[in-house]
């Protein structure tokens, strides 16, 4: 699973988990610690002087084994933002077929969510840190105000951004055809129909889910990793409670979103696909980036 922040990613875990043959748990550490041992041996003059790609690939290929070794389900969904910029580590280091969910939401919607969680998480003494965006524009020398937190979400190192782009990077490699959308607004207007989507993407049976009494069992430690206590919370009713970004953003930041809406939001768009053929090969890294604004 991969996709946008405040997309619906931790709803749609919380929901799969009523599966009894699926296991979706939180942002996982899994995809940074193959790409780190990937680039490592790549880079390491000792590999160089005898390389064993196929001992490469079969230590990176047992790091999402052993993260999962006390996980006993058919159908395990590792989180990551980035694994859509990584398919071919699924194919050639996993040896799976790459499937990847993409969670996905109006632009100007998560980043009026965004906001609205900052301001009902102030700081307070004693806290590890303040919230991420916060602190970004602290370090930065960069007043504190809605316009410079969302124009940081919105630019390289921000949150949004970075879904954005590495999304954007699987859709420009060929990838788009193993990846599904879920719309958060699908989702939570059509919860089974829109389950049922992904248990047919999966080629899974469908499972008769319930929306009510809804609770993440696998909370993360949001104060010290984000700043912000309710990032990964579930409410217990399944419910769209959010308000009108015109609500919520600066002027400002409506305009930039209205007129870049068709580029951010490009999954929307009919997007040509092709097959590429499965390759158990050491992928190579990629230093793409691509420009989600309009010149």
């Amino acid at each position: 699973m991969a996709g946008l922040p405040r997309a619906g990613s931790t709803l749609l875990s919380t929901l799969l988990n009523q599966n009894p043959r699926f296991h979706s748990g939180p942002s996982s550490p899994v995809l940074g610690a193959m790409f780190a041992t990937h680039d490592n041996f790549i880079s390491n003059e000792l590999y160089t002087g005898y390389p064993k790609p196929d001992a490469v690939n079969q230590i990176i290929g047992s790091i999402i084994d052993n993260w999962y070794y006390d996980i006993e389900k058919p159908v395990v969904i590792d989180k990551n933002r980035a694994w859509c910029a990584r398919v071919p580590f699924i194919e050639g280091y996993i040896k799976q077929e790459a499937k990847v969910i993409v969670p996905v939401r109006r632009i100007d919607e998560i980043l009026s969510s965004i906001l609205r969680m900052i301001k009902r998480n102030p700081f307070k003494d004693g806290q590890p840190r303040i919230n991420f965006v916060d602190e970004y524009l602290v370090k930065n020398n960069t007043p504190i105000n809605d316009e410079n937190r969302c124009q940081h979400l919105l630019n390289p190192d921000g949150i949004v951004w970075e879904s954005l782009n590495a999304t954007k990077i699987g859709v420009d490699e060929g990838h788009s055809d193993k990846f599904h959308y879920v719309d958060y607004n699908d989702l939570v207007n059509d919860p089974q129909g829109e389950l049922n989507k992904i248990y047919t993407f999966l080629g899974e049976e469908s499972f008769p889910h319930s929306f009510d009494n809804l609770s993440n069992q696998h909370r993360e430690d949001d104060i010290t990793t984000y700043g912000l206590g309710d990032m990964h919370e579930v409410h217990s009713k399944l419910e769209k409670t959010s308000s009108d970004p015109s609500e919520v953003l600066p002027s400002s930041i409506i305009e930039l979103y209205n007129s870049n809406k068709e580029t951010l939001e490009f999954w929307k768009e009919p997007i040509k696909t092709f097959s590429t053929q499965t390759k158990v090969v050491a992928p190579q890294t990629t230093g793409n980036s691509y420009n989600l604004f309009s010149q």
